[in-house]
């Protein structure tokens, strides 16, 4: 079985966005494709197996909830 899924965030600016795109894309690259544009990063995320999906899904949102609360904490 093969899983894909897009998941678009946007944020309120284009700052926030950059930023929380450049902080996640290390550890991103070579599993999830993202891109940005504007105000929104999509992430493009496919797998195999239902559990590596849940996974990197649950994994990404964790970290997008971080990068989020560090920024709206210095900002």
């Amino acid at each position: 079985m093969k899983i894909n899924a897009t998941l678009t965030l946007k944020y309120k600016t284009e700052e926030s966005a950059s930023l929380i795109y450049n902080s996640l894309e290390a550890d991103n690259k070579n599993y999830i494709e993202s891109r940005i544009s504007g105000k929104t990063i999509n992430y493009e995320i496919n797998s195999d197996k239902l559990g590596s999906f849940l996974a990197t899904v649950d994994d990404l949102i964790a970290s997008e909830i971080v990068a989020e609360k560090i920024i709206n904490k210095t900002a």
